[in-house]
């Protein structure tokens, strides 16, 4: 049989850890044609909710919240990669990753602090796809936010981080903070 090319069929092969490539994401202007490249956010928060719910269910809530920070971070590491520019200086390279979210209408970020000496850094999202808009329910639920963060810094700078919301929409807040602790 002459196969000139052959494309992997990532939703027939099993997925292993890390499985994922940018290019899996498709040509969406080319697939989308008349409906676009955006959609509403219900949308998104309709898969990413119902998802996180049974992983919840199958998991318990530390796991699917673990589970879905790595998501994050895998999600944020390859962003990083395919979207930023890893070459320039620290204030830049913020500037165009708050030009990049806003773009994108992921949010509006903001460093409110960040320590040149140990890279811990506290931000804002505000306008966050994941939460603003919920209704208050007393906790933080930004967890892939935390590990898409995290896999920013990580592919930037090198260095592990560990980043916990702090503030959150759904707790009342108006926007959600995050701070970020260098590990290594």
């Amino acid at each position: 049989m002459d196969n000139v090319f052959q494309v992997e069929n990532v939703f027939q092969a099993p997925l292993t850890h890390n499985k994922f490539r940018w290019e899996n994401l498709g040509d969406i202007k080319e697939g989308r044609g008349d409906l676009g490249e955006e959609m509403p956010v219900l949308v998104y928060r309709l898969m990413q909710f119902t998802m996180l719910d049974i992983l919840t269910q199958e998991y318990g809530v530390e796991v699917a919240d673990e589970l879905w920070r790595k998501c994050g971070f895998l999600a944020g590491t390859e962003f990083a990669k395919n979207v930023l520019n890893l070459d320039v200086e620290l204030d830049t390279f913020v500037a165009n990753l708050q030009k990049s979210l806003e773009d994108l209408k992921i949010g509006i970020l903001r460093m409110e602090a960040f320590d040149a000496e140990t890279g811990n850094l506290t931000l804002t999202v505000g306008q966050d796809l994941d939460c603003s808009g919920l209704p208050t329910t007393n906790e933080t639920v930004c967890f892939y936010d935390e590990g898409f963060i995290a896999g920013i810094l990580e592919t930037y700078t090198g260095k592990k981080y560990d980043v916990r919301e702090v503030d959150c929409w759904a707790n009342g807040d108006r926007v959600c903070r995050f701070e970020g602790t260098t590990l290594s």
